[in-house]
């Protein structure tokens, strides 16, 4: 994503932001499907686990990969290789972050929609 995000902290802490609102749309998304096809929803919850880290920690967890498994013996390839990055010096707590907020979203959209029709239903 292109967004003008901080550096630092701050920066990690918005795109956890991100991610945490991508977990929510993604489980809701799942939830419709599972409802619709009869699906357990174990199901949608790690479906929706998996896409939403994917979407939202995927291009900086590929970086963070990328930097264990590049060999930057070259002044050269390292500079190319940082300039790609956005903040490389705060990359792993923003993969970290963006990871938790993704699962955190999926986890608070599931117990929003289990509360909702637990509400529904007559004991």
């Amino acid at each position: 994503m292109n967004l003008p995000l901080h550096f630092g902290l701050l920066g990690a802490l918005e795109a956890g932001a991100i991610a945490f609102l991508i977990g929510l749309l993604v489980y809701a998304a799942w939830h419709a499907i599972a409802a619709r096809t009869g699906l357990h929803p174990s199901h949608a919850i790690g479906w929706s686990c998996v896409i939403a880290v994917a979407i939202g920690a995927g291009i900086d967890a590929w970086h963070l990969f990328s930097l264990g498994v590049v060999k930057l013996e070259s002044p050269v390839y390292a500079r190319t290789a940082l300039q790609r990055i956005h903040d490389p010096d705060a990359l792993g707590t923003r993969v970290a972050l963006e990871a938790i907020g993704a699962v955190v979203g999926v986890v608070l959209s599931r117990l929003g929609f289990s509360a909702r029709s637990s509400a529904r239903d007559p004991a």
